[in-house]
Protein backbone atom coordinates (compact mmCIF):
# COMPACT_ATOMS: atom_id res chain seq x y z
CA UNK A 1 0.00 0.00 0.00
CA UNK A 2 1.26 3.43 -0.95
CA UNK A 3 -0.05 6.96 -0.50
CA UNK A 4 1.29 10.11 -2.14
CA UNK A 5 0.48 13.73 -1.39
CA UNK A 6 2.00 17.01 -2.46
CA UNK A 7 3.50 19.68 -0.24
CA UNK A 8 3.82 23.26 -1.48
CA UNK A 9 6.81 24.95 0.13
CA UNK A 10 5.59 28.20 1.68
CA UNK A 11 7.38 30.86 3.72
CA UNK A 12 5.86 29.34 6.89
CA UNK A 13 7.56 25.99 6.16
CA UNK A 14 11.08 27.35 5.80
CA UNK A 15 13.94 26.67 8.18
CA UNK A 16 14.12 30.41 8.75
CA UNK A 17 10.47 30.63 9.85
CA UNK A 18 10.49 27.42 11.90
CA UNK A 19 13.72 28.24 13.70
CA UNK A 20 15.55 25.11 12.57
CA UNK A 21 17.99 27.07 10.42
CA UNK A 22 18.60 30.48 8.91
CA UNK A 23 17.81 29.91 5.23
CA UNK A 24 14.51 30.37 3.38
CA UNK A 25 14.32 26.69 2.25
CA UNK A 26 12.05 23.83 3.27
CA UNK A 27 12.73 23.03 6.92
CA UNK A 28 13.61 19.46 7.83
CA UNK A 29 10.95 19.46 10.60
CA UNK A 30 8.32 20.44 8.03
CA UNK A 31 9.38 17.62 5.71
CA UNK A 32 9.37 15.14 8.59
CA UNK A 33 5.88 16.23 9.69
CA UNK A 34 4.43 15.99 6.20
CA UNK A 35 5.95 12.57 5.54
CA UNK A 36 4.64 11.37 8.91
CA UNK A 37 1.20 12.72 8.00
CA UNK A 38 1.34 10.81 4.72
CA UNK A 39 2.14 7.56 6.53
CA UNK A 40 -0.55 8.21 9.15
CA UNK A 41 -3.20 8.65 6.45
CA UNK A 42 -2.24 5.33 4.90
CA UNK A 43 -3.53 3.36 7.90
CA UNK A 44 -7.29 3.31 7.40
CA UNK A 45 -8.36 -0.14 8.63
CA UNK A 46 -8.42 0.61 12.37
CA UNK A 47 -11.40 -0.12 14.63
CA UNK A 48 -13.37 2.79 16.11
CA UNK A 49 -11.58 4.40 19.05
CA UNK A 50 -8.16 3.43 17.71
CA UNK A 51 -5.50 5.52 16.01
CA UNK A 52 -1.78 5.30 15.30
CA UNK A 53 1.02 7.24 16.91
CA UNK A 54 4.50 7.81 15.54
CA UNK A 55 7.26 6.09 17.51
CA UNK A 56 10.33 6.31 15.27
CA UNK A 57 11.55 8.41 12.35
CA UNK A 58 14.75 8.00 10.38
CA UNK A 59 15.01 10.54 7.58
CA UNK A 60 17.82 11.91 5.42
CA UNK A 61 17.01 15.37 4.03
CA UNK A 62 19.16 15.35 0.89
CA UNK A 63 18.21 18.38 -1.20
CA UNK A 64 17.12 21.95 -0.50
CA UNK A 65 13.72 23.11 -1.74
CA UNK A 66 12.84 26.74 -2.42
CA UNK A 67 9.61 28.55 -1.57
CA UNK A 68 7.13 27.84 -4.36
CA UNK A 69 8.38 24.32 -5.12
CA UNK A 70 6.03 21.36 -4.87
CA UNK A 71 7.37 18.27 -3.13
CA UNK A 72 5.72 14.89 -3.67
CA UNK A 73 5.74 12.83 -0.47
CA UNK A 74 5.23 9.07 -0.62
CA UNK A 75 4.73 6.57 2.18
CA UNK A 76 4.71 2.84 1.48
CA UNK A 77 3.66 0.30 4.10
CA UNK A 78 6.45 -2.27 4.09
CA UNK A 79 5.59 -4.26 7.21
CA UNK A 80 2.59 -4.72 9.50
CA UNK A 81 2.92 -6.94 12.55
CA UNK A 82 0.22 -6.73 15.20
CA UNK A 83 -0.01 -3.09 16.29
CA UNK A 84 3.26 -2.08 14.56
CA UNK A 85 3.37 -0.46 11.11
CA UNK A 86 6.64 0.24 9.28
CA UNK A 87 6.84 2.58 6.28
CA UNK A 88 9.39 3.49 3.62
CA UNK A 89 9.32 7.23 2.98
CA UNK A 90 10.38 9.24 -0.04
CA UNK A 91 10.09 12.86 -1.13
CA UNK A 92 10.89 14.13 -4.61
CA UNK A 93 10.78 17.52 -6.31
CA UNK A 94 9.10 18.37 -9.60
CA UNK A 95 12.25 17.36 -11.53
CA UNK A 96 12.17 13.92 -9.91
CA UNK A 97 15.19 14.57 -7.69
CA UNK A 98 15.18 12.91 -4.28
CA UNK A 99 14.61 15.49 -1.56
CA UNK A 100 14.41 13.05 1.33
CA UNK A 101 14.17 9.36 2.14
CA UNK A 102 13.87 7.19 5.19
CA UNK A 103 11.72 4.97 7.36
CA UNK A 104 8.95 5.56 9.87
CA UNK A 105 7.28 3.42 12.51
CA UNK A 106 3.79 3.79 13.98
CA UNK A 107 1.86 1.82 16.60
CA UNK A 108 -1.89 1.39 16.86
CA UNK A 109 -3.28 2.52 20.23
CA UNK A 110 -6.67 2.75 21.87
CA UNK A 111 -7.28 6.49 22.12
CA UNK A 112 -9.01 6.51 25.52
CA UNK A 113 -6.42 4.27 27.15
CA UNK A 114 -3.51 6.20 25.59
CA UNK A 115 -4.84 9.58 26.67
CA UNK A 116 -5.73 8.24 30.11
CA UNK A 117 -2.07 7.52 30.74
CA UNK A 118 -1.31 11.22 30.25
CA UNK A 119 -3.80 12.29 32.90
CA UNK A 120 -2.15 10.05 35.50
CA UNK A 121 1.39 11.15 34.58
Amino acid sequence: MTLEQDLLVTNQLTAQAMGSGTLPVLATPALVAFLENTAMKLVTDLPDGTTTVGTAMNLRHLRASAVGETIRCRATLVQHEGRRYTFALAATNEAGDTVGEGTHERFAVEVERFMGKLKRG
